[in-house]
């Protein structure tokens, strides 16, 4: 992995071990700003065909990356938060229905369908067991009355890779929407929409994906589309957007419906070049690279004093690797990780290590000498 190592610039200064907060750009997505900004202030709005032509490509590679049926079942969204609001709002709900999803989820992927109260909709949150998600907890919550199943791919605050292959089975069973918020497993884990029973999914970009915050992924499987009602619509949400003097609200009938207006060009252009870069590695390769260097730390992290709370087995684990020092403050651990250019996070009083394709066996030791002296 030492060539797609080299696209990193923060690599000169940091051990960066936390993409799955925000990651660094690679070279290339900086590139493609500098290339979307220098069109513009060239051509202006004359260079608006070549946008259109990229933002097209974009999708493609999106398209290809989830393996969605269809192209247009992919649109562009400004964030993971408004995929999700797209389909809690969308979702032709009933008063009475019910959405299931692990109480450990992401805030984001827990408010918008508790949003729904005043519709009628009841949010059934489902505990987890230790680092684990159980598939017989979500099964014994759901009745005649679920509509929706919306869990985390990678559940953020322990790294437990749900099973999705056998919830999208138990989602079938039971004719139940399967939503998946993305965004910790895009771009670490192959993940296939059709092959999974996925419905719908939302993921931005800055994280495995590697690309800025602001530009992001939602899909939506095409049969779904018109059953939904569209929110936040707009003049680019229609058959004929360029026809500003006719008045014709007659909606795009697939993904494409949901963007209404000007699309973020730039962020665009940028999570394109990172999705190529992803593609031209190997989605298979790199999760490879990924589940070596984590298996590496769980090895040595018991050495150095620290015990692992993500699940490690096969199916279940993941590039999040949560860590505790019984003894130490984990703020005072970050606190020495930042004074040692090593940069992890802190989520529920546990350390965060996140690796991703472009990081190696050093930054794993750096890590762990930072964290090494005992605790006064």
């Amino acid at each position: 992995m030492n060539e797609f190592r080299a696209h990193f610039p923060v690599l000169k200064q940091w051990a960066f071990l936390d993409c799955a907060a925000v990651a660094a750009l690679p070279d290339v997505a900086v590139q493609a700003f500098h290339d979307y900004t220098a069109l513009l202030s060239q051509n202006g709005i004359a260079g608006y065909l070549d946008w259109a032509e990229r933002v097209r490509g974009v999708r493609n590679l999106a398209a290809r990356l989830i393996n969605a049926p269809n192209v247009e079942d992919i649109c562009f969204i400004p964030s993971t938060t408004f995929g999700i609001g797209l389909v809690a709002e969308g979702f032709p709900w009933q008063v009475g229905d019910n959405v299931v999803l692990p109480a450990e989820e992401f805030p984001s992927n827990v408010y918008p369908w508790q949003n729904l109260k005043d519709r009628g909709v009841e949010a059934r949150l489902v505990p987890s067991r230790g680092p684990r998600v159980h598939i017989d907890d979500l099964r014994d919550a759901m009745d005649s009355r679920t509509r929706v199943l919306a869990v985390s791919a990678v559940e953020f605050a322990s790294g437990y890779a749900n099973d999705l292959s056998a919830l999208g089975e138990l989602c079938r069973s039971r004719d139940i929407f399967f939503f998946v918020d993305a965004i910790q497993r895009l771009g670490m884990i192959p993940l296939d929409v059709q092959a999974l029973g996925i419905d719908a999914l939302s993921a931005d970009s800055h994280k495995w994906l590697l690309g800025p915050e602001g530009a992001g992924i939602a899909y939506i499987r095409g049969e779904w589309a018109e059953r939904f009602r569209t929110v936040m619509v707009g003049f680019n949400s229609t058959v004929n957007p360029w026809d500003y003097s006719k008045l014709d609200f007659t909606q795009k009938p697939h993904a494409g419906r949901w963007e209404g207006g000007a699309y973020n060009t730039a962020g665009i252009f940028a999570m394109g070049a990172s999705l190529q870069l992803l593609l031209d590695t190997g989605p298979a390769a790199i999760w490879s690279h990924i589940e070596s260097l984590s298996d590496e730390l769980c090895a040595k992290a018991p050495e150095r004093g620290l015990e692992v709370f993500s699940s490690r087995t096969a199916g279940e684990k993941s590039g999040i690797v949560m860590l505790t020092m019984p003894g130490c403050d984990p703020a005072e651990l970050l606190k020495r990780c930042r004074d040692a250019g090593v940069i992890v996070a802190n989520r529920r009083d546990r350390l965060r290590v996140s690796t991703h394709a472009y990081n190696s066996s050093e930054d794993i030791n750096r890590f762990l000498d930072a964290v090494s002296p005992p605790c006064p």
